[in-house]
């Protein structure tokens, strides 16, 4: 398969450096910055939408009738923002991953749903034909979907294959005569669905190797509007009730041979690239989504009053925001600097996207329920916009791959390179003469990596010791890396407690690095230290504070409570009850 975005084979990646106790600077420094163009064309896009969503978008109206007005979905089309990412020769915009995402961002922040619609049909929906399609296969498709003739929607999840993509059932088999394959199956939790002009689709295609018969997942690009094609009744949700959100069975479907995404058995590989690059789109929403709640309720803790002076007034109601602005100053930062890696190519940032959804998602919904506390009573009525917004950030948590399984992820996959160095030198001592080189490259450099410390060369001096903070967090957290893999081996793979651990380590160490680098670039940019008060002030409460965190996931790889959680768990789900009866009951 031609390579791609993350790329995880062959290009570098910040985060897979951090578990080898490595600071691959040239990746995360300087912090990226927009030119003059790029700017300019930001400024005129963003002044445009924020125009019409004022006059055209009402969120609470969406919300309430649970979709969108026509002419709210074709006046997001004549925006032109149904093909901002599409390349230039295929009728789009040809935005940078900077600019979209920050787009994405301003949509999520007038209408979550509204993101979601815009979202599926380009960080997903389409994204696939774009990276991975055929000249004519762009043409065809791609040329409708930009101008919005064309709403595309990526389908993937079914019933028995949630985040486990390799356990769907839906087929696709090749006709006799070669010209079409046959697709039958069901997809469920489509958003789009209803409006859906053209389909991204995957199917398991039965193929002959070494005279077995194997099922290989491949993706299609499917008319969504071909015979056989039925959908579901519209998803009543929690939140997000404006997009439509339906299930897609495909009964004998007929795809011609010419719309096969890619090559029969890459269809796993596209369907993770397309969402290691959608989920940064889901972080800016998140971040701006999280930023404009706050600001609601900034609003009125200002002018609400108790015991004789306004709420904002208050520590413990000062805190939320500082927390919540510090995690919004981060998630930033780590967006930021995500998109600018996809931009510039040839790194991997599938792990850098997976940490940028979780903390963003988790951000925006701990944001959201903060901002309701803050409102207090009229929080909870559906008058004000605070419990909506509870409603609507809470599916960030699972949409495109669960927090959950995107820390196994991220885990799994950073342990992948230490796990084959110490697999690398357990085979050299079974003939250590021969091995001689490999056995003493290998002593010398763990000697050195648990002598010497990583640094960080790039930072401005002003945050020497945050950036101190962060590299011994670094160093530790290798040490703990490689003596878990030599005490567990491949049992880690079964062992998720120290899985979250550790991804939750990465996570912090990833946010807080882009912090000391956008820090570094807004004091370079004010001139002087003095000017960038508030940008220190942001750096300065959230490292330490995440390196308090990544220390105690550290420390808990070796002592914890994990055999007793295990024990709890096991009990309750064996008995059906949660924990021991209440002593009131007898």
């Amino acid at each position: 398969m031609t390579a791609h975005l993350a790329d995880p084979d062959h290009n570098q990646s910040f985060t897979k450096g951090v578990f080898l106790g490595e600071i691959r600077e040239e990746l995360v420094f300087p912090f990226p910055e927009l030119n003059k163009e790029e700017q300019e064309n930001l400024t005129a896009i963003l002044d445009s939408f924020r125009a019409w969503a004022a006059e055209n978008v009402d969120s609470m109206k969406h919300d309430h009738d649970g979709k969108f007005t026509d002419a709210t979905r074709k006046g997001i089309a004549e925006l032109g923002l149904m093909g901002l990412n599409i390349p230039e020769e295929y009728g789009g915009f040809g935005a940078s991953a900077m600019l979209f995402n920050r787009m994405f961002g301003a949509v999520g922040e007038a209408d979550p749903a509204l993101a979601v619609y815009f979202g599926a049909h380009q960080s997903i929906g389409c994204k696939g034909i774009t990276l991975f399609g055929t000249d004519d296969q762009k043409k065809r498709w791609l040329t409708k979907c930009a101008t919005g003739e064309l709403v595309a929607a990526f389908c993937l999840t079914e019933a028995g294959s949630g985040s486990d993509a390799q356990a769907m059932h839906t087929s696709a088999i090749l006709s006799a005569d070669g010209t079409h394959f046959v697709l039958n199956g069901e997809k469920i939790w489509i958003s789009n669905a209803g409006y859906a002009g053209v389909l991204t689709v995957f199917a398991k295609v039965p193929v002959e190797v070494e005279g077995k018969l194997k099922q290989r997942v491949t993706a299609f690009i499917v008319d969504a509007h071909a015979p056989g094609i039925t959908l579901g009744k519209i998803e009543e949700k929690m939140g997000i009730k404006a997009s439509d959100t339906r299930s897609v069975s495909f009964v004998n479907v007929k795809v011609p041979v010419a719309d096969m995404l890619g090559e029969v058995g890459h269809g796993f590989k596209i369907a993770l690239e397309i969402l290691n690059s959608g989920r940064l789109g889901l972080a800016a929403a998140s971040s701006r989504g999280a930023r404009r709640v706050m600001n609601v309720a900034l609003a009125y803790a200002k002018q609400r009053e108790q015991f004789g002076r306004s709420i904002g007034s208050f520590e413990m109601i000062q805190r939320k925001f500082a927390m919540t602005a510090v995690d919004v100053y981060a998630s930033d930062a780590g967006w930021m600097l995500t998109a600018h890696m996809v931009d510039k190519g040839s790194i991997d940032f599938s792990l850098e996207t997976a940490a940028c959804k979780i903390f963003a998602s988790e951000l925006a919904f701990r944001a959201s329920c903060d901002a309701q506390q803050i409102a207090g009573g009229i929080g909870y009525s559906k008058e004000y916009p605070y419990e909506q917004a509870v409603r609507d950030s809470r599916i960030n948590l699972i949409f495109e791959g669960t927090n959950e399984i995107m820390r196994a992820l991220i885990a799994l996959s950073a342990l992948q390179q230490p796990g084959e160095q110490l697999k690398k030198i357990g085979r050299a001592f079974k003939n250590p003469l021969r091995s001689i080189g490999v056995i003493g490259s290998f002593i010398s450099g763990r000697v050195k990596n648990k002598l010497v410390k990583p640094e960080f060369s790039q930072v401005h001096s002003a945050l020497k010791d945050e950036a101190e903070l962060v590299a011994t967090v670094i160093h530790d957290l290798a040490q703990a890396v490689e003596k878990a893999l030599i005490e567990h081996g491949k049992d880690v793979i079964e062992r998720q407690f120290h899985q979250e651990r550790l991804a939750n380590a990465a996570i912090d160490i990833y946010l807080s690095t882009a912090v000391l680098s956008r820090a570094t670039w807004a004091i370079k940019k004010a001139g002087s230290v003095s000017k960038a008060t508030a940008d220190l002030e942001n750096a300065r409460i959230f490292i330490p504070m995440a390196m308090r965190r990544a220390r105690r996931a550290v420390r808990a790889l070796e002592r914890n409570q994990d055999e007793r959680m295990t024990s709890l768990a096991t009990r309750a789900l064996e008995s059906g009850e949660l924990t021991v009866g209440t002593p009131t009951d007898g």
